[in-house]
């Protein structure tokens, strides 16, 4: 075999070997979506500098995508940038080549990424997107160098001084790219893979011990010291200024949120994603969900002549997987229709036809919580042969750290099925032990200091990911409002403060997407409510489509609620007005109280 012939072999393997993987990984829609749109945007980036010899913007580019992405979508971008973008340049012999070297580019990024844990800064970033342009130009180099007569080292160093000059232009250009856009790019990406796509990266189980610990140890008791001195001298003024409850026990005023939802709902009485947009079952189910938690009865919202019962039952035919059938009975049971009342038969009974031999649903936890709330909805009792199997696999899936990853046991822990999954085992009747215990200690280890909860540990805050973990703190029986981390806002400040002029819940500080469906999750922990989520209780009886009266799980559900202790009244703004003076005045004198306590304690 001749070394061109060679040469090709290993690189059609090498793609090969990528794309098999790609394609077995079976990516979201999403997530190709986003891998298709940024090897266009890396084809068409390299074909308008056509007219700059070796500056182009696709090295750069694909790094970023590893390194924001992970390896396949950061090889897929690299491969197919330069396969796509050839078709303007020209095809070739080299083809295979550019993508494959482009694809490892990919790969690098990936490596970078995980080596760095995505915390390097701009010159970092882009140094790293120079040094991948030279190796690439490199593996060009390998390519020339296997179409001459000689195939020694010196043959192939004569090759590479030839073209040094431009693989020193490319290396240049690459990093000049990469410190003008590589760290916003990256970030963009981050965000996306957070809301789309779970990294399964292995996570260092956090520990404490030794002269760490005991550090921690004395200023916990110097803290404790200067609160109770705050609270003293804290509680002298509040004697003397008017009478105010506390803000933490007084429940939120959710009225912006429920109007601007109320607002958002289209014609055919359903919800899209954001105001305008057209109804999914997806963000209808969040709503009435979202709408019960908060008091508000779903079905008293009509728009057209329409409400969102009409709008499920007209989406029923959408309904294909296990997931999109537990969330379709839970929006049921908050808007206090039969669960199983559904155009193509009963939801309910299709569910339990997902449920695997070993009692999950899927083999997958997110799922398999899923199927928990749902079914404990639509009445089954949490001793059922069918809750219990499927809270038994469940809590077999915990990880080392404590937490639950979207699948089984061995993938990366993650805060929103390591929430879902403890309101589960809670629903089933299980409200201590160590599974509970070890995930409660995951949930307040994740905390990001400004309150809110990423989706990944160390990730960016986001409002869905913290309003997961206020219901998986409620259900194990926290007090939400003391999970602080290092002097934090709990996580209901967090999301409180996201809360926009318009009463929608911005997703984090950096993004506002699906505002809908944001809200709508938001709602649910605003309110303290867990899942499954109870109808509200109607004071007169209502006309509702026949077959959609309320299930006897739902009727349980609401006398259970009705008999808890009444919430006081949320205080006036003057009352709130006053307490926010007071807070940082109280916090203040707590630190210096705390200062001179210090060489007492010690």
């Amino acid at each position: 075999m001749s070394w061109p012939l060679a040469s090709f072999a290993i690189v059609g393997l090498v793609l090969a070997v990528g794309w098999l993987a790609y394609e077995r990984r079976r990516p979201s829609a999403h997530m190709a979506a986003v891998v298709a749109v940024m090897a266009a945007l890396a084809a068409l980036g390299r074909d308008a500098f056509a007219a700059l010899p070796d500056v182009k913007p696709i090295t750069a580019m694909t790094l970023v995508v590893g390194y924001s992405l992970g390896p396949l979508p950061g090889f897929t971008v690299g491969a197919f940038g330069m396969l796509v973008s050839n078709f303007m340049l020209g095809q070739g012999p080299y083809t295979p080549w550019q993508m494959a070297a482009w694809g490892m580019v990919g790969l690098g990024g990936a490596v970078l990424g995980w080596l760095s844990r995505r915390r390097l800064g701009r010159v970092q970033l882009a140094a790293a997107c120079g040094l991948a342009a030279f190796a690439a130009k490199e593996v060009m180099n390998l390519y020339t160098w296997t179409l001459g007569a000689s195939h020694t080292p010196a043959a192939f160093l004569a090759v590479a001084g030839q073209a040094l000059s431009y693989d020193v232009t490319d290396t240049v250009a690459s990093f000049l790219f990469g410190l003008a856009f590589a760290p916003e790019l990256a970030r963009l990406l981050a965000r996306m893979r957070a809301r789309m796509e779970v990294a399964w990266e292995e996570l260092p189980p956090a520990s404490a011990t030794g002269d760490g610990a005991g550090k921690r140890s004395r200023r916990h008791a110097l803290g404790a010291a200067g609160s109770l001195a705050a609270l003293a001298i804290a509680a002298g003024v509040l004697l003397a200024a008017p009478r105010a409850t506390d803000a933490r026990q007084a429940p939120a005023d959710i009225s912006r949120e429920l109007g601007f939802l109320a607002r958002a709902q289209n014609s055919d009485g359903g919800f899209g994603g954001a105001r305008g947009q057209s109804s999914s079952e997806l963000y209808t189910g969040w709503v009435a969900m979202g709408l019960a938690a908060a008091g508000r009865d779903p079905l008293s919202l009509r728009r057209g002549g329409h409400t969102i019962l009409d709008a499920l039952r007209a989406q029923a035919a959408s309904l294909h997987g296990a997931g999109d059938l537990e969330r379709t009975i839970l929006a049921l049971h908050a808007c206090g229709a039969s669960p199983r009342s559904l155009p193509g038969g009963d939801p309910v009974s299709r569910l339990v036809g997902f449920r695997a031999a070993d009692g999950s649903f899927g083999h997958l936890s997110n799922l398999t919580s899923f199927a928990i709330f749902s079914l404990r909805a639509a009445g089954y009792p949490a001793r059922s042969r069918v809750i219990r199997g499927a809270a038994g696999w469940l809590g077999r899936q915990q990880n080392a750290d404590g937490g639950f990853g979207v699948g089984a046991r061995g993938g990366a822990s993650d805060v929103d099925d390591t929430a879902a999954a403890v309101q589960a085992i809670a629903d089933s009747g299980a409200r201590g032990g160590t599974v509970l215990a070890r995930a409660g200690t995951f949930l307040i280890r994740a905390q990001n200091r400004d309150g809110g909860y990423p989706q990944q540990p160390g990730g960016e805050s986001n409002a869905q990911s913290s309003a997961w973990a206020v219901q998986g703190l409620i259900a194990m029986g926290r007090d939400v409002f003391t999970v602080r981390r290092a002097g934090s806002r709990s996580p209901v400040g967090y999301l409180r403060s996201l809360i926009a002029p318009d009463g929608s819940v911005r997703y984090s500080r950096t993004g506002a997407q699906t505002p809908v469906w944001v809200t709508a999750q938001a709602l649910t922990a605003l309110a303290g409510k867990p899942f499954p989520i109870a109808p509200v209780r109607r004071r007169a009886a209502r006309s509702v489509p026949a077959g959609a009266g309320a299930s006897p799980a739902a009727r349980t559900g609401e006398r259970r609620r009705a008999g808890r202790a009444h919430r006081p009244a949320p205080p006036s703004p003057a009352e709130q007005r006053a307490a926010r003076r007071l807070e940082p005045l109280a916090r203040a004198l707590g630190a210096l109280i705390g200062t001179v306590l210090a060489p007492v304690i010690r």
